[in-house]
């Protein structure tokens, strides 16, 4: 959308300019996410799961349109602003990609403890307003031969 507003306004240095912004964000997102730490937030929503021996009612959509709102409204509200000020979803789409580069590693913790202790972890339906709630539930454990 950036490049469509700034073409409809024949800006030559703006596409340029948030391309930059584009590789600096991604930059920042991969100095903050080369750890291999947990994120204090996530490990604080794994170790507060509510043990459960029954699998919660699943509705995907519900759960991601539950969870997702905020990126959406923001993502139709920038798209509403591109042809008058086209550097706004530019903006919004370098600080999504830095936030997405910097969490990559984080559903790597949630995988571990589903291998080692066989448990599995389903997202609990809360209210919209309110933080995530996670349910863990029996799963099969893996036991994996180490290799050498």
């Amino acid at each position: 959308m950036t490049v469509a507003g700034a073409a409809n306004e024949s800006d030559n240095v703006l596409v340029p300019l948030i391309a930059a912004w584009w590789i600096l964000a991604l930059g920042w997102g991969l100095v903050v996410g080369r750890g291999s730490r947990t994120n204090l937030q996530i490990a604080r929503l794994l170790a507060g799961a509510r043990a459960t021996t029954s699998l919660p009612e699943q509705r995907p959509g519900t759960v991601l349109l539950n969870r997702l709102w905020p990126l959406l409204l923001a993502t139709v509200a920038t798209g509403a602003v591109a042809f008058l000020l086209p550097q706004i979803p530019g903006i919004f789409a370098g600080f999504a990609m830095g936030f997405a580069t910097a969490l990559r590693h984080q559903e790597k913790a949630v995988s571990a403890i589903e291998e080692r202790d066989g448990a599995a972890f389903y997202v609990e339906r809360t209210h919209w307003l309110r933080p995530i709630q996670l349910v863990r539930t029996p799963s099969f454990r893996r036991d994996v031969v180490p290799v050498g």
